[in-house]
């Protein structure tokens, strides 16, 4: 769906990053351990949050 605001676990931001990572990873072919560290992605929670969300929007969007 849509990347969560704040990290569940520990309430970081970091809806603002998402996009940030998504540039790094695809378009810089960054590996996504460097990016997240480029990024101020220290906790393990926030790095789950970032690296397990899967973007579905497009595939719901035209069911609404």
């Amino acid at each position: 769906m849509i990347i969560p605001v704040r990290c569940f676990s520990c309430g970081k931001v970091i809806g603002s990053l998402y996009a940030e990572y998504q540039r790094m990873v695809l378009q810089d072919k960054k590996d996504p351990k460097d990016a997240m560290d480029s990024l101020g992605l220290k906790r393990y929670c926030c790095r789950r949050m970032i690296l397990s969300h899967v973007d579905l929007i497009d595939d719901i969007l035209p069911f609404g």
